[in-house]
């Protein structure tokens, strides 16, 4: 067999070996993604487990609050409506409806004394903070892994591969338009 046969046969091998790896791993890049959009969902929904004893507790002084109550079956709903394919702005909704909720019940604590002082309405509302530290950490984990597919499908060769094999489109990450409107960077010279 001439050399130049085995040379073009050993970079064909090599060729197809790279395009595979591309391919599985923009693959594996959006199952991460999608896993991790999966987890952003699990710990949001587990906060409708708390806003049903929430609910409970808040509805004996409902004549007063009704905007926490409002708040409640807000977030609810905004949970309820997270689509199950990876999408950063879907979890808008989400979280101000939970900032919304998360005021409405200091308002309400800071009204009432005897609501205050239950001791079922402060484990309620660190549970609610606890399960929206989950979220928080859960969306930092999905931006990471999407910023990975995305780039996997975005740079050059992957986009390639991605434009002619794949055919995936990238997600969108999640991001907080009122936390960065308030975030004011000045480095320290």
């Amino acid at each position: 067999m001439d050399l130049s046969v085995i040379v073009a046969i050993g970079l064909a091998v090599i060729t197809i070996g790279f395009v595979i790896a591309l391919y599985n791993g923009i693959i594996g890049g959006y199952n991460r993604a999608q896993r991790a959009w999966a987890d952003v969902l699990t710990y949001e929904r587990q906060k409708t487990k708390v806003l049903d004893a929430l609910q409970q507790q808040v509805a004996s002084y409902q004549d007063y609050e009704q905007r926490v109550m409002t708040d409640i079956t807000r977030l609810r709903s905004a949970i309820a409506a997270l689509p199950a394919e990876a999408d950063g702005n879907a979890l808008v909704n989400a979280e101000k409806a939970t900032k919304a909720l998360m005021s409405g019940l200091r308002i309400a604590v800071e009204a009432y004394p005897d609501l205050k002082a239950s001791e079922v309405m402060n484990n309620l509302m660190r549970e609610i903070a606890e399960q929206q530290e989950n979220v928080g950490a859960a969306v930092v984990i999905f931006n990471r892994e999407v910023e990975g597919f995305n780039n996997s499908i975005q740079m050059f060769p992957g986009s390639l591969v991605n434009s002619t094999m794949n055919k995936k489109n990238a997600i969108t990450p999640f991001s907080d338009a009122e936390a960065e409107k308030g975030f004011d960077y000045k480095p320290n010279f």
